[in-house]
């Protein structure tokens, strides 16, 4: 590869930094094809683009986002390394576990997520335990709407109970 294409390369890779929110550097080297076709199917069914690249270039295109600060993640650039670019910060986490159920790859080498660098394959439950936006607004109404409920199932049912007993004194009048 000559400087023109690696400057391309690495261009390339920035300008996916910079509009890609979160992304996960793994390790899928020695994988079986097997294993590495099933990877590669979960991660497209999850909307999570996976690309082999090399340690030296990535590192050049971290550098040139200027709106980030990936340097946390510049110890983990070496050996095999595979990005991944995903839209929901903790679904790469949440297909890896499951891979890992089978297979001891793919291995987590490092993430950033949520503005945030995460290092090590210790960090993989963390990852997948952070919530999304999706998550977290569907958590948020349920909050809300669950006061507004309360209240409506109190009115519902203190109204039954006014009109048992409005009834029963009618009934005693009579």
């Amino acid at each position: 590869m000559n400087r023109e294409e690696k400057n391309q390369v690495v261009e390339n890779l920035a300008v996916k930094l910079a509009n890609n929110p979160h992304f996960y550097l793994t390790d899928i080297s020695e994988m079986a094809v097997e294993d590495s076709n099933i990877l590669r199917g979960a991660f497209r069914k999850e909307g999570i683009v996976v690309e082999v690249v090399k340690n030296s270039l990535l590192k050049k295109a971290m550098e040139r986002v200027e709106e980030k600060d990936y340097s946390e993640l510049y110890s983990v650039l070496r050996g095999a390394t595979s990005i991944m670019f995903t839209e929901v910060g903790n679904t790469p986490a949440k297909v890896i576990s499951e891979l890992r159920k089978s297979s001891e790859k793919p291995i987590l080498k490092g993430a950033f997520v949520e503005e945030c660098a995460y290092v090590g394959d210790e960090q993989l439950s963390v990852l997948k335990s952070i919530k999304s936006k999706d998550e977290l607004i569907g958590e948020l109404i349920g909050l809300l709407q669950s006061p507004a409920k309360n209240v409506i199932s109190g009115l519902k049912s203190g109204g039954s109970k006014l009109s048992g007993i409005l009834k029963t004194l009618s009934e005693k009048e009579g």
